[in-house]
């Protein structure tokens, strides 16, 4: 199980690049959020296809070879069934929609606060949000986790104006939306079929989110962006695209064969610092005294909100 819960950490340690890269990007370039999230799909895409196939075919000879160990996986894309096709569309849905809020956010205000609020929010909004939608009642300890996670963030918001010297209202209220659109996948990652592969299931999702946000990017000028990228930015666009999307996911799943849910959970809670500390040592960010109290604040927040169930989670 160890190196199972190191390969997750080192998974949360590729995640937390992203914002810190996509900051540079931002910062020296024209290119906008909602092209970065793109762009970064396009590149992973050939990755995760090949993934999806090399899946396909390990799980068509193991059927072969033991016809009789239970219901056989879906190993073609035609094989899925309508039902199923739902949700990974919705799926692919909210993974753009996260892909443009939070890259949006990240630009608008600090990585740090941005993926501390993108990222810490919704665990604890799925463990409230679960006894409505899915008929899991929710316990004094999750409502109790949900008003000290509210407190975090309002801790983070004001730390951020007096570091700032300004209300970057914009940038967190993008990030709640990236924190909404977070929860959403979550649910809905409750009602895919456990029959479809891993690989399968990231492929189709990352290819919808890719078809949602192409006519976005189209009307919103930022193939215009694109034309003035310069070397590089390109070396930025692909690392993340292959680094924290790919090479990340990879390890992340791996992870996930020999360490149990609730533990990977609380493993990947790791991003969010990871970030906020790479982002005072490369961007030089400060959260502040009461910053620094609203993040663990809100880290013991999910802890506890993640110990009622594993939360999916979308690129990052």
């Amino acid at each position: 199980m160890l190196r199972g819960v190191l390969l997750i950490a080192f998974a949360a340690v590729l995640w937390s690049t992203t914002s810190i890269v996509a900051k540079f990007l931002f910062a020296s370039s024209d290119l906008g959020g909602l092209t970065l999230g793109l762009l970064r799909l396009m590149v992973a895409l050939p990755f995760f296809w090949l993934l999806m196939r090399r899946e396909q075919h390990r799980l068509a000879r193991q059927q072969r070879q033991n016809p009789t160990d239970g219901p056989a996986p879906l190993t073609r894309l035609r094989e899925i069934p309508l039902n199923a096709l739902v949700p990974l569309a919705g799926l692919g849905i909210f993974q753009a929609f996260y892909q443009g809020s939070y890259l949006v956010a990240v630009d608008l205000t600090g990585a740090g606060i941005a993926t501390l609020i993108s990222l810490c929010l919704p665990p604890v909004f799925v463990a409230l949000l679960a006894a409505p939608i899915l008929g899991e009642k929710p316990g004094a300890i999750t409502l109790a986790a949900l008003f000290v996670a509210i407190a975090g963030t309002v801790m983070l918001v004001l730390s951020d104006m007096e570091t700032a010297g300004t209300l970057r209202l914009a940038g967190i209220l993008m990030s709640l939306l990236a924190a909404a659109v977070y929860t959403g996948f979550n649910l809905t990652s409750r009602y895919n079929s456990a029959r479809t592969p891993v690989f399968t299931t990231a492929f189709l999702c990352f290819f919808t989110a890719a078809l949602v946000l192409l006519p976005a990017v189209y009307f919103s000028g930022g193939f215009a962006e694109v034309q003035n990228l310069q070397w590089q930015h390109w070396l930025m666009v692909i690392y993340i695209g292959v680094v924290p999307t790919c090479i990340g996911y990879l390890c992340f799943f791996a992870g996930m064969q020999t360490t149990p849910a609730t533990l990977a959970s609380i493993i990947v809670i790791l991003e969010p610092l990871f970030v906020a500390l790479l982002a005072w040592l490369i961007l030089g960010e400060e959260l502040g005294t009461i910053g620094l109290a609203g993040a663990f604040i809100l880290t013991v927040a999910v802890v506890v909100a993640s110990r009622y169930g594993n939360q999916p989670r979308p690129a990052n």
